[in-house]
């Protein structure tokens, strides 16, 4: 990436806390070298924003300076970065759609800039919402269309007219902004995240708004125990079926849902109820529309891309920025400040962090966990050095700030600060988890449920780097795959869900399973939890757009609330169980705490035995044998009480524990804990102990 300090043998490149990195992990120490040279780029890049933008609080506000803005006196000014183009223009309803009647000067490094004096009658020569386009003249001479890659509004047009998005000038008068009336959230020590789509969260078969999920779905999530939201399908896209992963728009909050002024709106009732926000971004790709995207802006195939194959991913058939390039920097950069500052989101789930950070954008890699993939040629050190850069100004500008990798490699030290030599996240996705969950209800028998390998899965990964468990995310639901639910229970969910119905083996252990499924992966699984809408009362069946493909049908794309909301169906017991492992995680944190001690899995009984933040978990797993008198080490001796159980009739159980039996430790080491305790484990049941 060329600079100062990348010129250096790396070994003379000072990274402030590299060593507390490699005394953590000392078979790191081999790569010490690239350790070195990636903070050597990342370095280089800061020096260069500081010397030609003053610094980084300044090069990430370039969405104050690009794209189209009313000034004081009324008048515009627009600016556009097209280094391919040989002209741009700006047209629309303001000038009766004459291409060429507006004309941007060119500036230097490939930049363009407009002005559009006031009306002679003191207003503003571009009306709020009125259409516009900027035309570019390219290489051939050629007039083409496009929206500004700024574009903070852009909306679907009426079916008659075509799919290409429209964008419309969003200036509205002071009366009609939203103003925030709540400070953003805290920092959540234990951030268990409630991961939502406003457009399906309705019953209705149709797109859901902001105001409707503010009104409706916030209070739902509160009572669930969640502090945490993250939005998904935000930054525009022109195709609802991709589920907001082939961005159109990068500046552009959907209009699907609602106007920018309704996201606000939302976001602040989100944080009324003191809710951290958290956005998916899309930075590792974007669509290849070329009309209503960033694809060609400027006529070339390049500009924000690579070109070539490079520029291009192949199984996501959409394009890829090349991060070397200082105007895409600013653009990315920039565009996380936007959502910031504009929209106050509090935090960003970043998509695709695998792709980015290699050549092979991962295709076809199973990732061995063999350092020396993580630390050869096949790593982008331009995409990562974006990340770093990301994390870092994040982190400086916004200290209250999550970020959390979408990474299945594992790449080592992505949770560790940049000082440190990492990429700066905060937590990264568990996904070997829901993956694990998935092939066993597939393909295994529950009689040959590996205890231990389940337990591996659940605790392998990187110490003091924070991992995101999760049970199911919206990956898990969508169609093709099916819900945890739907793997337990499938068709029997359609006659065997009502508390009247007769009773159902397959119901029953679904029941069971799902409770403990979500109980072992909250409590053992990582540093913070998550769930997707709908899956906490075991949303039946997938999640499927409308496409051509289904008629363009809404009946997938919506959430049944009423299944949940009925007194008369099981539903509300698993809804009831979240809840109350959230609130008992709320009393204890044991996300935030140490990441438990594992003191027993017994393969042939099934049972698994930890302790966490001074609880005790207990799972048995075994589909028919109950045990009496089974002992538990615990380490710290006193009276223990039933705090959770998966088996209480309130959350559909069998009621077969006596929560009001006292239980006492004996002072015998059992299983490498100083004491003991003899408990009851019914079958395929899950209790939490908590010291009276």
């Amino acid at each position: 990436m060329g600079g100062k300090l990348s010129a250096l043998d790396p070994m003379q490149v000072e990274v402030p806390e590299l060593k507390e990195l490699l005394d953590r992990d000392p078979y790191l120490r081999p790569y010490e070298r690239e350790f070195r040279r990636r903070y050597a780029c990342f370095q280089d890049y800061v020096g260069k924003v500081k010397e030609y933008e003053g610094g980084l609080d300044n090069f990430t506000e370039g969405y104050k300076y690009f794209g189209i803005h009313m000034n004081s006196d009324n008048s515009v000014t627009a600016r556009e970065w097209a280094p391919g183009a040989v002209q741009v223009y700006l047209t629309g309803e303001f000038n009766g759609w004459h291409r060429e009647g507006h004309p941007y000067k060119k500036l230097e490094y490939g930049k363009w800039e407009l002005q559009i004096p006031a009306n002679p009658d003191g207003s503003c020569p571009v009306a709020h919402m009125s259409e516009v386009k900027v035309v570019i003249r390219t290489k051939t001479g050629e007039l083409v269309d496009r929206l500004s890659p700024w574009a903070v509004f852009v909306v679907q047009p009426p079916r008659s007219e075509g799919f290409t998005y429209k964008q419309r000038f969003w200036n509205p008068p002071s009366s009609e902004k939203y103003q925030f009336k709540h400070e953003k959230a805290k920092k959540p020590l234990s951030l268990r995240i409630y991961e939502c789509h406003v457009g399906i969260a309705t019953e209705e078969p149709r797109v859901g708004t902001y105001k409707e999920f503010g009104k409706e779905i916030i209070p739902r999530i509160i009572k669930q125990g969640y502090n945490a939201i993250q939005l998904m399908a935000i930054m525009e896209h022109a195709y609802y079926a991709s589920f907001g992963y082939q961005v159109t728009s990068f500046y552009a909050a959907s209009s699907r849902y609602g106007t920018p002024e309704e996201l606000k709106e939302l976001i602040d009732i989100a944080h009324a109820h003191g809710l951290y926000v958290l956005l998916d971004v899309v930075h590792s790709h974007a669509s290849k529309n070329v009309l209503d995207g960033l694809n060609q802006f400027d006529g070339t195939n390049s500009c924000f891309f690579h070109d070539g194959a490079r520029g291009e991913h192949s199984l996501w058939d959409s394009r890829l920025f090349n991060y070397s390039e200082y105007e895409v920097l600013r653009f990315l950069l920039s565009n996380l400040r936007w959502y910031a500052e504009e929209y106050r989101f509090d935090g960003f789930r970043f998509d695709g962090v695998t792709s980015m950070l290699y050549h092979s954008r991962g295709i076809g890699e199973g990732f061995s966990g063999h350092y020396d993939e993580y630390f050869g040629l096949n790593v982008d050190t331009e995409a990562l050095v974006y990340l770093m850069l990301a994390n870092h100004m994040l982190h400086e500008l916004y200290p209250n700030a999550i970020t959390i990798a979408e990474d299945v490699s594992g790449m080592p030290a992505s949770c560790r600060p940049v000082s440190e030599g990492g990429l700066g996240f905060d937590y990264r996705l568990g996904m070997a988890i829901p993956d694990k969950w998935i092939k066993l209800l597939k393909e295994v028998k529950d009689d040959d449920w590996d205890i231990g390998n389940i337990i591996h899965t659940l605790t392998n990964r990187r110490w003091q780097e924070k991992t995101v468990a999760y049970a199911e995310s919206h990956d898990q639901a969508l169609v093709g795959d099916k819900t945890i639910a739907f793997w337990l229970m499938d068709k029997e969910m359609y006659t065997h869900m009502s508390i009247f119905s007769q009773p159902s083996p397959i119901i029953d252990r679904g029941l069971a399973l799902h409770k403990m499924i979500r109980l072992i992966t909250h409590g053992l699984g990582g540093e913070a939890y998550l769930n997707f809408m709908g899956n906490e009362f075991g949303h039946p069946e997938w999640l499927d757009f409308p496409r051509a493909g289904n008629n363009d049908s809404y009946h997938y794309a919506r959430r049944q609330w009423h299944l949940v909301d009925d007194e008369h169906l099981k539903y509300k017991f698993l809804s009831a169980f979240d809840a109350d492992m959230n609130k008992l995680e709320e009393r204890h944190g044991w996300l935030h705490k140490d990441s438990g001690y594992v003191s027993w899995k017994h393969e042939a009984d099934k049972v698994v035995a930890f302790e966490r933040a001074e609880l005790l978990f207990i799972f048995n797993f075994h589909p028919i044998k109950s045990f009496t008198d089974y002992r538990i080490g615990v380490e710290v001796p006193g009276q223990y009480k039933v705090a959770l159980d998966s088996d209480d009739g309130k959350y559909g159980g069998f009621q077969r524990v006596d929560a009001n039996v006292p239980h006492f430790t004996y002072p015998e080491e059992f299983a490498g804990r100083r004491n003991s305790v003899k408990l009851y484990l019914p079958s395929r049941t899950a209790q939490v102990y908590e010291r009276v």
